[in-house]
């Protein structure tokens, strides 16, 4: 009724008809109360699993808007440090100076190794990846490829991938100068699949058939390769919070350590959290 009303107040009343449209605009004409936003950012890894997470969770409870954004693990977590954001998505480990938020791990994620579908390399060992990504080996024909040069893409600093592939694959060492940087899992994998002499690393979840994953040490990443330990080029997905959970937060991250949601995540090409 009151909806209907707006349209007829008289002109010396615009002013309140105008309150009245910006408390209909937040609460609705229904009698519905506004919506209630989660803000989650960070990692480009786990953000296409959230955001398919957050679109199944807010069907069921419209009454709770999920805004996913990406910007790498380093800046989710300084999202959540500054409030910015309620929960912050970490591809890795916490580092040594983030010990001030609560974190919950909702998935274990393979690293896969990927070159272009053409490629002839299948399998590779990990100390001629190590090579491959430091320079030490620069033309495919060395390990059994073309006679062209490699052309490796890597991550760029704060990026939780790249973090956890120097970890797994280089040691103390160091990612080639002349490597093409890029800022997130999609761009690498639309790199790699553009060009046949390219190689690169993405999330299992995110691999498509542009692309051939490679075996490393002989082991091919899935799920069960990955979560039985064989496949080493591993890390966990967290989502983090500034204190312990609370309202909507609460709700959404028991939603996604619940069956359910952990059901989503392995149809996805993870490894269940929980």
């Amino acid at each position: 009724m009151v909806c209907r009303l707006i349209a007829g107040f008289p002109a010396r009343r615009v002013y309140i008809a105008l309150l009245l449209a910006t408390a209909l605009a937040l609460g609705g004409c229904s009698g519905r109360g506004p919506r209630v936003t989660v803000t989650i950012a960070g990692s480009t890894s786990v953000q296409p699993f959230a955001e398919i997470l957050a679109e199944e969770f807010m069907t069921g409870r419209p009454d709770i808007a999920i805004n996913v954004q990406g910007g790498g693990s380093s800046a989710g977590y300084r999202a959540v440090a500054s409030g910015a954001a309620q929960i912050g998505m970490l591809s890795r480990v916490l580092s040594p100076g983030e010990g001030d938020v609560i974190p919950v791990t909702i998935a274990t994620d393979a690293i896969s190794v990927i070159v272009h579908a053409s490629n002839p390399v299948e399998a590779l060992p990990s100390k001629h990846l190590e090579a491959v990504f430091t320079g030490l080996t620069r033309n495919w024909s060395t390990l059994g490829g073309p006679d062209r040069p490699i052309h490796v893409i890597s991550r760029e600093d704060g990026s939780g991938t790249r973090g956890s592939f120097d970890d797994a694959v280089l040691g103390k060492s160091l990612v080639m100068p002349y490597a093409v940087v890029q800022d997130s899992n999609g761009s690498v994998l639309e790199t790699v699949a553009s060009d046949p002499y390219a190689i690169g690393y993405v999330s299992l979840g995110l691999v498509d058939p542009r692309v051939k994953t490679v075996a490393i040490d002989g082991v091919v990443p899935n799920p069960d390769t990955a979560g039985s330990g064989q496949y080493r080029i591993v890390r966990p997905f967290l989502f983090v919070t500034s204190g312990e959970p609370e309202g909507a937060v609460k709700e959404f991250i028991s939603f996604v350590i619940s069956e359910q949601g952990q059901r989503i995540l392995r149809d996805n090409g993870l490894i269940s959290g929980t």
